[in-house]
């Protein structure tokens, strides 16, 4: 595993925003895990995940791109932090653009905030958590409808692996229905591999119990 994703997850520990006990997900599933981005709060918490975030876009996708595209609200500080990141670290002045909830009619006017995107431009979309496709079938108009685009592909920070509205994880089944290629910083599995029985700040925090739990989880929800 790349040093990069074994700092990212001590990262989302670091910040509460990777939980482990007894949550349920919007989805009603009952999980021994939890990932809330809501909890990155401060600026040097901001400015770090926008450099995980370049980090995997650069690995997977390049920075041959245009466009850094994040649907509101989470996505809208997301992409500015990457985009500030990806300039920092590669020399690539990436623009960013989101999208408003509402249209706007005064002042600066319509859907979008930051950059406008044009004919030929080539997009690459980040989340921050894998989407079951509800969020993608909403962002895809929106960004079809600014002109003829090339979507790249799309990144997350965790891909939760588990199934999407089928028998496939929901990032495979954004991948066959889209036709673009899909990634996340880590995956479920790579904090699994990570953490489990290995002490991190003095705590082992997935033990033999906790680790039984997500297995079972995954027996009912993962991918088949």
């Amino acid at each position: 595993m790349e040093q990069y994703k074994k700092e990212f997850i001590e990262f989302m520990i670091d910040c509460n925003v990777l939980k482990f006990g007894d949550f349920v997900t919007k989805s009603g599933r009952n999980t021994p895990f939890f990932v809330n981005t809501g909890f990155y709060r401060t600026g040097s918490q901001l400015r770090r995940l926008g450099e995980y975030y370049a980090e995997a876009i650069n690995s997977e996708f390049g920075t041959g791109f245009d466009v850094l595209f994040g649907p509101a609200y989470k996505g809208i500080p997301l992409s500015v932090a990457t985009t500030m990141a990806i300039a920092e670290r590669y020399d690539e002045d990436i623009r960013y653009c989101s999208n408003r909830k509402e249209v706007k009619d005064h002042g600066d006017k319509g859907i979008l905030l930051g950059s406008p995107i044009e004919d030929g431009d080539k997009v690459v979309i980040i989340e921050d958590v894998t989407t079951a496709g509800t969020s993608i079938e909403e962002t895809l108009p929106i960004i079809k409808a600014q002109g003829n685009v090339d979507i790249v592909g799309m990144v997350v920070s965790v891909d939760r692996m588990e199934r999407g509205q089928g028998s496939k994880s929901a990032l495979k089944e954004i991948e066959e229905k889209y036709g673009f290629p899909t990634t996340s910083i880590v995956t479920m599995e790579e904090v699994v591999e990570h953490l489990y029985n290995k002490p991190y700040r003095g705590n082992v925090i997935i033990d033999d119990t906790l680790k039984k739990s997500i297995d079972a989880y995954y027996e009912q929800y993962g991918v088949k």
